[in-house]
C-alpha cells in the first residue's frame, strides 16, 4: 500500500520530529509541526495519534495513524473486495474524523460536543448565541431518529455529498 520511498521519506519525517531522539514522539514533538499548530483541531489529531493513555507514539503507530489521510489512489479502488479495508478508504476516514467530535465516545456526537469543535473552528468572533443556533441547525439537518443528537450513520449521510478525500488528506506528508 505504502511505497518504499513514501516509508523512507515519512520516516526522515519521524526522525526530524522526534526531538529526543528515542524512536517515539511526544504530544510536543507533534505541536512543532506548523500545519497541526495552525489547525484549530490540532490538538485532538494529535490525541488520535495516542493510544489511551499513552504519551508516546512509535514510527508504526506513527504510520497508522498517518495512513488515514493518504488519498486513495485509483489502483486501489479496484483491489480485492474481500480483503481488509484500507485505512485510508472513505469509511474509515469518516470514522476517524467522527471521533475528532465524539469525546466522550458514545458514538454519538452531542450537541455539547458539537459546540466544542464549533468554537475551535470559528474562534472567539462569534456569539454563543450563533454558535448555538448553527449547533441546533446541524443537528436538526442531520438527526433522522430525533434523539438530538448525530449518530455515526447519520454523520455519513450528511457527509455523503462531502469530498473527504479533499478535506482529509494531510498535506504535510507529500
Amino acid at each position: 500500500a505504502v511505497s518504499h520511498s513514501q516509508i523512507t521519506r515519512l520516516y526522515s519525517r519521524f526522525t526530524s520530529l522526534d526531538k529526543g531522539e528515542n524512536g517515539t514522539l511526544s504530544r510536543e514533538d507533534f505541536q512543532r509541526i506548523p500545519e497541526l499548530a495552525i489547525n484549530p483541531l490540532g490538538d485532538r489529531i494529535i490525541n488520535a495519534f495516542f493510544p489511551e493513555g499513552e504519551d508516546q507514539v512509535n514510527f508504526r503507530g506513527f504510520m497508522r495513524t498517518l495512513a488515514h489521510f493518504r488519498p486513495i489512489e485509483d489502483n486501489e479502488k479496484s483491489k480485492d473486495q474481500n480483503g481488509p479495508e484500507p485505512l485510508n478508504s472513505r469509511s474509515n476516514k469518516l470514522h476517524f474524523a467522527f471521533r475528532l467530535y465524539d469525546l466522550d465516545k458514545d458514538d454519538k456526537i452531542s450537541r455539547d460536543e458539537l459546540l466544542q469543535v464549533l468554537r475551535m473552528m470559528v474562534g472567539v468572533n462569534i456569539s454563543d448565541e450563533q454558535l448555538g443556533s448553527i449547533a441546533d441547525r446541524t443537528i436538526q439537518e442531520a438527526d433522522q431518529d430525533g434523539d438530538s443528537a448525530i449518530s455515526f450513520a447519520e454523520f455519513v449521510k450528511v457527509l455523503e455529498k462531502v469530498d473527504v478525500e479533499q478535506k482529509m488528506s494531510i498535506r504535510f506528508l507529500h
